[in-house]
């Protein structure tokens, strides 16, 4: 088994094996606990609505009263989180401070062994299983691993904690707490590569642990590992952080940031591990395109390289996956780019662009940036305001529509607090020397080092300036609508209007009541009768493929969009072609794609793409392949359509690195019937036993609904397929498996 194997959600209980002595019971109720998907319930749809903060010297000094002030503001967002049945049951709450090296040395000092200077060590805080002897075999695993990654471990601290402010129905679920102390190697250079060292270390850790395979160690879930930074959180509410972990009270327990978090999980089970903050962010928001943003991820595994990763990269895959809330999700994208060379506003900037595409204030220079990372990283889209920081840098950005609070203010000693709202810590008003609200698109960054606030043009000029994102795209980029007219090569259908659109399952209701008023008024129909027809899966009526697929919408009411009234902030641009190399921060990439800038291809259009390699200057190759197939066949006839499309699909042009197929049904006759456009793309582009997997599903669907028995088909049991069950594998460096899982 690679190592990627191990970037999972939820280790399937059957795989599973506990030694004698262990406790299942216990352990099933640990920190992570959360049921399977039954119901509406799903683990993968788990989403955050919350309060955020920070504070920061903007100068860069340190101080125990940074840490302080961090957790009053915490407490003043109490109302932002969510509280249980149990009163003192909370959904989560947590801190990320820099490391006290101070604080951590006297500690040290008296358990026996001496930290280096700051920069020369790093703190991993992790939870652990309660029960001892299973914690010893992780320390053992955790030990070797450091000593593979030619690292030095200096020693282990059991973190101090009084549960005392605990709901009854948390302290079950509580897990254990140490840090360990690493040691930076005499070969590696600099904080940035140790850093990235430790990121390896850590997946490495979690591969190894997940190898043993044992019930016992799904306690185990790195909270932080870094030379810089160090996490506090778990279940509470905002109160009880500082009362459970009473190192937060110590006088040398100091930092020059905070950034502190309170849960409001939207549809989800509080978990130790899904409390914020994470490694790099805290989250206030939802991400609504989660599902794309992964599976675009995954995607990238074949043709991802980075000279920073070298052959290391192949141990950190997946980096995100289903079954994660999608805080931890976007958490792990973004750590991924920055150790990857990026630097913090550059990676954040690719992941939540501000509207560029309709926006025509925005200079040149900046638009080029956005639209050339735009096929490099999809945008992790929804009402968000993420707070963030790598232990130097410390800042703020919101999504581009703005529909999440957050405001900040910077006061005569050098300070600066943001959140989620004002009033959050007592400043009196005539310390105040500015104050503001974090507009759309809009990102605040204070930069330690450099000891000042750094403007959002500043950030963006200098970015969108240091390389020649323009003459990239001229390079790279074919616009769809700038090609010249092709001309017309395929063959028109003689058929009746009426006879296109029942063979491509249009109804009456769909041109009278849909269609018509679009055409004619450029509106969308507005009614309020609502839809009883059953839905696809259950009807006994033949229904277009593309009816068993509904948008998926935000757990979380929002306002609706305005097309017209909202057009700056939306874009309908898509990629058609080879993604460049998530690390190619260089441009050096020749590969060419094809930008269009709506979904929606005219009879025009497809003549262009028809014609692509006539009419640009381009690797591309498109080729005309035949949809139909006689209808007066046998049943099979479909299927053989299927097999005889992807043979056909999957032959490559000679001396063309890519190629398009244009699926046409200009072949339709009274004889002659065509593959759904979906059938068409799968069959010629991809795995067919999916498209199997989902025919063969909606039919025992059907037979569940009246009455028969109800069993998914075997290969989907046995792997799992993502596009119908969701994940149920676990990935121990995410938080711990949803023991009982993995049964569909």
């Amino acid at each position: 088994m690679s190592g990627s194997e191990f970037e999972r959600e939820n280790i399937a209980t059957d795989a599973l094996s506990a030694a004698p002595d262990s406790k299942p019971a216990e352990v099933a109720r640990e920190f992570s606990w959360r049921p399977p998907a039954e119901g509406l319930y799903d683990p993968s749809l788990e989403k955050d609505s919350c309060g955020v903060g920070f504070i920061a010297n903007i100068k860069g000094k340190k101080s125990h009263q940074i840490v302080s002030d961090a957790i009053s503001i915490l407490c003043n967002l109490e109302h932002r989180g969510a509280v249980g049945a149990d009163p003192r049951a909370g959904d989560g709450a947590g801190i990320l401070v820099q490391i006290p090296h101070a604080f951590f040395a006297r500690k040290t000092k008296a358990l026996g062994f001496t930290l280096p200077q700051p920069g020369g060590y790093a703190v991993g805080a992790l939870f652990m299983p309660r029960e001892k002897a299973w914690r010893k075999v992780i320390q053992s695993i955790i030990a070797d691993q450091i000593k593979e990654e030619q690292l030095t471990l200096l020693g282990w601290r059991e973190v101090p904690t009084d549960n005392s402010s605990l709901g009854e129905t948390v302290k079950p679920t509580e897990p254990a707490h140490m840090q360990v102390f690493i040691g930076r190697g005499a070969h590696i250079k600099n904080d940035d590569e140790f850093e990235r060292r430790l990121y390896i270390l850590r997946k490495s850790i979690s591969q190894a642990i997940y190898q043993r395979r044992d019930r016992g160690l799904a306690g185990y879930y790195p909270v932080s590992l870094s030379c810089r930074t160090v996490v506090y959180k778990g279940m509470f509410l905002a109160d009880q952080l500082g009362k459970y972990y009473p190192d937060l009270s110590e006088p040398d327990f100091d930092s020059a940031l905070a950034l502190v978090h309170q849960r409001f999980s939207t549809n989800t089970f509080p978990t130790w591990s899904l409390a914020h903050p994470y490694r790099m962010i805290a989250h206030n928001g939802e991400i609504n395109t989660l599902r794309g943003n992964v599976n675009w991820m995954a995607a990238r595994q074949a043709s991802v390289h980075s000279e920073l990763y070298g052959k290391d990269i192949s141990r950190l895959w997946p980096i995100s996956y289903e079954g994660q809330s999608d805080t931890a999700c976007f958490d792990n994208g973004l750590e991924f780019l920055v150790q990857g060379g990026y630097s913090l506003p550059h990676a954040v900037m690719m992941m939540i662009p501000e509207a560029w595409a309709g926006n025509p204030l925005m200079d040149e220079e900046r638009r080029a940036f956005y639209e050339y990372h735009a096929a490099i990283m999809e945008p992790w889209d929804g009402p968000a305001a993420i707070a963030f920081t790598d232990g130097r840098q410390i800042g703020a950005t919101l999504d581009r529509n703005g529909l999440r609070p957050a405001r900040y203010l910077v006061t005569s000693d050098d300070r600066i607090v943001m959140a989620s709202e004002m009033g959050v810590l007592k400043i009196p008003e005539e310390h105040i020397v500015t104050k503001w609200r974090l507009q759309p698109g809009k990102m605040l960054l204070v930069d330690l080092e450099q000891g000042r606030l750094i403007p959002d043009d500043e950030i963006k000029a200098q970015l969108a300036k240091s390389h020649p994102y323009r003459d990239w795209l001229d390079r790279t980029q074919i616009v769809l609508e700038e090609l010249p007219d092709a001309p017309t090569k395929g063959m028109r259908s003689n058929l009746p209007l009426l006879d296109r659109q029942q063979a491509f399952g249009y109804t009456q209701e769909d041109i009278t009541i849909l269609m018509t008023p679009m055409a004619s008024t450029g509106e969308e129909a507005n009614g309020s009768m609502g839809n009883d027809t059953p839905i696809s899966a259950l009807s006994d009526k033949a229904k277009p493929l593309f009816t068993y697929f509904k948008q998926n919408f935000a757990q979380v009411t929002n306002p609706p969009i305005d097309p017209i009234r909202e057009e700056l902030v939306m874009s309908l641009v898509s990629i058609i072609g080879p993604r460049p190399n998530l690390f190619d921060l260089q441009g050096v990439a020749g590969t060419k794609r094809l930008e269009v800038r709506q979904p929606i291809l005219t009879d025009a259009d497809l003549e262009k793409i028809r014609s692509i390699s006539d009419i640009a200057d381009t690797h591309f190759k498109s080729r005309t392949l035949d949809t139909t197939f006689h209808a007066g066949l046998r049943r099979g006839a479909r299927a053989g359509a299927r097999r005889t499309l992807r043979a056909r699909g999957s032959r490559r042009p000679r001396g063309r690195q890519h190629h398009h197929p244009v699926r046409p049904h200009g072949g339709l006759g009274p004889d002659s019937d065509s593959l759904a456009a979906g059938l068409r793309r799968r069959a010629s582009s991809s795995d067919p036993h999916r498209l199997a997997h989902f025919c063969g599903t909606c039919r025992r669907i059907r037979r569940a609904a009246r009455g028969a028995s109800f069993r998914l088909p075997g290969r989907l049991r046995r792997r799992g397929d993502q596009s119908l069950s969701g994940v149920r594998d676990h990935h121990f460096d995410e938080g711990p498996p949803a023991l009982g899982a993995g049964r569909l």
